[in-house]
């Protein structure tokens, strides 16, 4: 009986080590690929043409990567894929509010999911997304996890990174958009094909003025 569970253990190990092998690998190409595609933008492509443009880290404002981790992470920095501190606070908004307002992921678990998974609310998903953002934080640097955030992440309908989001919003390359504009445009982040639709709010303005004051405050991966 104990050497037909040891037998049964092992295969149930060794078929979650196999399942992992599928993010793995992908995962290790990023050090040095570029992704064409993503989960996400594999399913906006049923609905018509994607926009999407890459654009190397340095090609790319440090003020949007400033105030991408205000909204976002703000200890992007200091965290190696969680951020326990942001998670509570999460925990405690939805608890308030009796409903879920806040997630709580860091970018390195939006990045995750953006790339691989779906926008489903599981623990099966969550779990998933979470082991992939500890493969994303072991195998890349925080530049370059920053740098695949701000090429994938959504930012309207049918429209990834920061490069079309310049264009689309402000007719601008992502490069030389003005503080005001990257603090915007990391307002829209949560609610992307939303405000896409619906434009600017008076929260949007609100938050966007609050980001810009903390700009300078931010560390971001140096060049």
């Amino acid at each position: 009986m104990k050497r037909f569970f040891l037998i049964a253990l092992t295969l149930v190990i060794a078929v979650g080590v196999a399942s992992q092998l599928r993010y793995l690998i992908p995962v290790l190409e990023l050090r040095d690929h570029n992704p064409d595609d993503t989960a996400f933008m594999e399913r906006a492509r049923k609905h018509g043409a994607v926009r999407y443009e890459w654009r190397d880290y340095e090609q790319i404002a440090d003020d949007l990567k400033r105030a991408v981790l205000i909204s976002e992470d703000a200890r992007f920095m200091e965290h190696i894929g969680f951020d326990w501190r942001g998670i509570r606070h999460a925990i405690e908004r939805n608890e308030e509010a009796g409903r879920p307002v806040a997630g709580g992921s860091t970018v390195t678990q939006q990045l995750a999911k953006n790339l691989f998974l779906s926008s489903e609310k599981s623990y099966a998903r969550k779990i998933q997304e979470a082991l992939i953002a500890l493969m994303l934080e072991a195998t890349l640097s925080k530049k370059r996890i920053l740098e695949l955030y701000l090429n994938t992440a959504q930012w309207g309908n049918r429209l990834f990174g920061a490069q079309a989001a310049a264009r689309h919003y402000f007719d601008v390359d992502a490069q030389t958009l003005s503080p005001a504009q990257a603090a915007q445009l990391a307002v829209l982040l949560p609610r992307p094909s939303y405000y896409d639709v619906r434009g600017t709010t008076v929260y949007v303005e609100q938050r966007t003025l609050w980001i810009q004051k903390q700009l300078p405050l931010v560390r971001i991966p140096p060049p």
